[in-house]
């Protein structure tokens, strides 16, 4: 016994021809496009640089907040050189010209300039004490520390001794001490030089050590009571202290 389905009409799209159905949805489908890419400039002549940095204002604000282009002036008009910088020595506060005049002026122990000497400076009594080491290990002399460690000594002690006779009128820092010390050591460097040139012992080694001792000990007292205030009425015991740094250093010159 056959059973008997109802079964619908199909009805086919545009005129019933299904092959339209798959070619219209092959057309709905979407085209792959490809990736997003920058726009390319036409000026620039490598491949892989060719996108745009920005706009002239936007680079021009840059510029303006970190201070410019490398090598770029401040000066309108102008460019950076280094003709227009200062010297080495100068930033390092080492001046040539003024160690030199600081020196020429302790060659006189008659007439000393104290106006040189009122900007003080470690410069040239460091060179003088490398000197003084030198001489010395010329002679046979390995000096190093202890001529470092008296001119510390030595500094301090005149330091302390001259605010103490001045009081309260005086006015002499630690470094200015420093610096005028050092540029009278200049008379025992001449002669720490020219024992190597004079016979060992006798009393003539003796004697020109004395004249070089007594030449720094009036120089060094001269500028003192003359940079400093207070030091006019104990010019004496000033100039005895300078007398027993300034031996001090003779010592180890003639033994």
């Amino acid at each position: 016994m056959t059973k008997e389905f109802a079964v619908p009409p199909v009805v086919f799209p545009s005129g019933g021809n299904p092959s339209a159905v798959g070619s219209n949805n092959i057309q709905q489908r979407r085209v792959a496009t490809a990736p997003f890419q920058p726009p390319r400039s036409s000026t620039s002549s490598i491949p892989f640089m060719s996108f745009d940095i920005g706009s002239a204002a936007a680079s021009s604000s840059s510029s303006s907040l970190f201070g410019g282009p490398i090598g770029s002036s401040s000066i309108p008009g102008g460019s950076a050189s280094f003709e227009d910088e200062e010297p080495l020595l100068d930033e390092l506060g080492i001046h040539p010209d003024q160690i030199w005049r600081k020196t020429k002026s302790i060659l006189n122990p008659f007439r000393s300039n104290p106006a040189v000497h009122k900007d003080s400076d470690l410069s040239g009594p460091i060179l003088l004490y490398m000197s003084l080491c030198l001489f010395q290990l010329l002679a046979g002399k390995i000096q190093f520390g202890v001529i470092l460690g008296w001119i510390v000594v030595s500094s301090i002690f005149l330091y302390i001794v001259f605010n103490m006779l001045a009081g309260r009128n005086g006015n002499l820092d630690l470094h200015r001490c420093t610096s005028v010390i050092g540029y009278c050591m200049l008379p025992v460097v001449i002669l720490s030089a020219a024992s190597l040139f004079v016979p060992q012992g006798g009393s003539f080694r003796i004697a020109v050590a004395a004249v070089f001792v007594l030449w720094a000990t009036r120089v060094c007292t001269g500028l003192m009571v003359a940079l400093a205030d207070g030091g006019d009425e104990h010019r004496g015991l000033i100039a005895y202290a300078c007398f027993l740094i300034y031996t001090l250093f003779s010592l180890l010159v003639i033994f």
